[in-house]
């Protein structure tokens, strides 16, 4: 092998490890914060995104944080459809408390590696 496919293979390495890290740490910060359901299903939404990405895999500099704001936003809709759907059935009562997202349960603090 010659210095040049080591570094290709050396690269692509860290470029796995770098989106198991960010993967890894967006459905610890989901199941968290909304149980293993919504983090399995967040987590699929991951590998979907990350499959849109322009730059190929083999790339340098893929910007993994990016599929992650996009899992998330599907996360909301998701989320945010659930709880109109509640509220139509009259299953949702509009005193529900909810509980302060605490900095050690932030998103950008559980992303930050």
């Amino acid at each position: 092998m010659n210095t040049e496919e080591s570094l290709s293979s050396l690269t692509y390495a860290d470029e796995i490890h770098r989106a198991e890290r960010e993967l890894s740490a967006f459905i610890t910060a989901v199941t968290e914060m909304f149980g293993p359901e919504q983090a399995r299903l967040s987590a699929e939404d991951w590998i979907e995104e990350s499959e849109f990405m322009d730059s190929p895999l083999r790339s340098t500099g893929r910007d993994w944080r990016t599929v992650t704001i996009a899992a998330s936003a599907r996360l909301a809709s998701r989320l945010n459809v659930a709880l109109h759907y509640q509220i139509s059935l009259g299953t949702s009562t509009a005193d529900t408390k909810v509980s302060p997202i605490r900095s050690s349960n932030c998103f950008a603090s559980t992303l930050m590696l």
